[in-house]
């Protein structure tokens, strides 16, 4: 080191840890030095001093991972926030502590950390597809009855299992008799179970009996006057054509299998699964405030990410030791004599890079997106857009007639719509965005980086507006162990971020339910217009042969 050059005190604080408060204050005022570094960006110290959060755009959101890195930021937020609550300090609150020392002593203070959103993105974009569902999932179920999670698991199987039946179901002994009664047993046990809801609650405290007196009566009568006693089967005969059964009917078996198995599950998870009471208990018993200041909370766990996804700890801890190291280095080349104070998880990493600049990665590598060689999704994008317009194109060379075509076309984008539009309303979004999604929908199949949540949540932020303060609200929601279920999700819809996420979610859950709908119940049938499925293959290649000859009649 010269002459010219000052120094670098890194002091590692717990993120939760009233005593890292009182450390931070002594530190400062003991060393007085020129500069007091805190692990803060500009939108985390401008929010910290009762500043304005940073707002989402909507020009963000067509960016596509924006909502996902929402729920990435919500999770870690979570997270903290939870042990700050449990250990009675304020997350982040040395890093207060350490800037209100500086200012008092008149000591210059510098932010060193990495803009959060760029962290949060590249945490995302470096995690895998399955572990992305594990990081959301893991916020789902810790914030959600495990009852209420098995069962929704169950139905999402049923989801899947249901068009499967539909096609399937002859080989397993599924008959067209069955699917008749299940259908009567599904409207009504639909009508049966809407009055019963609207009853229950009304006359019951418990939002989670009532739901139950609701679902369980209306499967009871549907089941009995359907499947049990045939009652309805005239009626459905009489006014539903086949399709619709064969439609509602495996549905039906399908949920109610998938029903089997989210009962299975949520039992296994009452009785395996622990209540907050006790993990609060535990959580006590694995972090003793006063130990605290070994670990930093939040690299602590993603240290145990790193086993599953080590893209994603690299981004949140590796990145960022040698982003602060970078600032760091910067400000002792200036002279100026630094305490740093910064979690202790970056600690050992940041003072690595101190002793030895010269293993530092480049500053712009910190930075950015990294490009991949070969960019999988765009040129499956690609290749499933060609296949799309393919199929048309050939079967039109074919001679398949146009109106067929344009039924066909026409069928495919309303079934999307639908769906899209549908759910997207059912979560709360206004008519124009709902119908903007629905609209745009069909597009999913013709490029699936085209998400019809995008479009829709875009739309939606002409009547709302979405900042990172919307998690600090649903953190304490979250926290709320006294208000009633329905209660609770209803205060969660008024909150604009969360509203935004389902809606975002839900339309594109419709649109990928409706692609899957429509090709295993409205294609077979469809397609008996030009001789059957079978006749499909022959009638892309006789549309192949064709485009070769007149492409060759062109050449030549």
């Amino acid at each position: 080191m010269s002459e010219s050059e000052g120094s670098v005190q890194v002091v590692g604080t717990a993120h939760v840890s009233a005593e890292s408060v009182r450390e931070v204050e002594g530190t400062i005022e003991e060393e007085r030095p020129d500069v007091v570094a805190v692990e803060l960006d500009e939108g985390r110290y401008s929010q910290m001093r009762g500043g304005e959060p940073e707002d989402l755009s909507a020009g963000d959101l067509l960016e596509g991972n924006t909502v996902f890195q929402f729920l990435a930021y919500w999770m870690l937020s979570y997270v903290q926030a939870r042990l700050g609550d449990q250990f009675d300090i304020e997350p982040g609150a040395e890093m207060l502590a350490a800037v209100e020392t500086a200012e008092d002593l008149g000591i210059e203070v510098a932010l060193v950390d990495r803009d959060i959103q760029e962290t949060i993105r590249r945490f995302w974009s470096r995690m895998g597809l399955f572990e992305k569902l594990q990081v959301v999932g893991s916020l789902a179920f810790g914030i959600t009855d495990p009852r209420i999670a098995g069962v929704m698991f169950g139905l999402l199987v049923g989801v899947v299992l249901g068009p499967v039946l539909g096609v399937f179901g002859g080989a397993v002994g599924v008959t067209q008799s069955l699917l008749v009664g299940l259908t009567g047993s599904a409207l009504v046990g639909l009508l049966s179970a809407y009055v019963l809801a609207e009853l229950s609650f009304r006359t019951l405290e418990d939002d989670a009996l009532a739901l139950a007196v609701a679902g369980g009566g209306g499967f009871a009568v549907g089941t009995l006057a359907g499947v049990g006693l045939g009652l309805t089967d005239s009626l459905v005969t009489g006014y539903l054509g086949g399709f619709v059964i064969s439609a509602v009917g495996s549905m039906t078996l399908g949920l109610a299998a998938g029903l089997v198995v989210g009962v299975a599950v949520a039992g296994a998870m009452s009785l395996f699964g622990d209540d907050g009471e006790s993990t609060d208990e535990e959580m006590e018993e694995l972090l003793d405030p006063d130990e605290l200041t070994d670990t930093d909370v939040v690299t602590a766990m993603m240290e145990e990410f790193r086993q599953f996804s080590p893209g994603g700890a690299e981004a949140l801890i590796d990145e960022r030791d040698a982003f602060i190291a970078h600032n760091l280095l910067d400000l002792r080349a200036q002279g100026k004599d630094v305490v740093a104070i910064v979690g202790a998880g970056h600690r050992a990493g940041i003072e690595e890079y101190l002793a030895h600049p010269e293993r530092l990665p480049p500053r712009e590598s910190l930075t950015g997106q990294r490009e991949r060689l070969l960019p999988w999704g765009k040129i499956a994008a690609v290749a499933i857009t060609g296949a799309f317009v393919a199929f048309f194109v050939l079967l039109a060379m074919a001679g398949v007639e146009d109106r067929f075509l344009l039924e066909l076309f026409a069928a495919w984008f309303v079934v999307n719509g639908v769906f899209a539009a549908g759910l997207a309303r059912l979560v709360g979004a206004h008519w124009p965005s709902a119908l903007v999604g629905g609209s745009v929908a069909w597009l999913t199949s013709v490029n699936p980086l085209l998400a019809p949540g995008w479009f829709a949540g875009y739309v939606e932020l002409r009547y709302t507006t979405v900042n990172v303060g919307d998690i600090e609200t649903l953190n304490a929601l979250l926290d709320d162990q006294e208000t009633p279920l329905m209660e609770l999700i209803d205060r969660m819809f008024e909150v604009p971020l969360f509203k935004l996420i389902m809606i975002v979610a839900l339309t594109n859950v419709g649109s990928f339910i409706a692609s899957f709908l429509f090709a295993l119940y409205v294609l077979p049938p469809f397609f008996g217009d030009i001789g059957g499925v079978s006749a499909v293959p022959r009638l892309l290649i006789e549309g192949a042969q064709n485009s070769a000859r007149t492409i060759w009649g062109w050449v030549a």
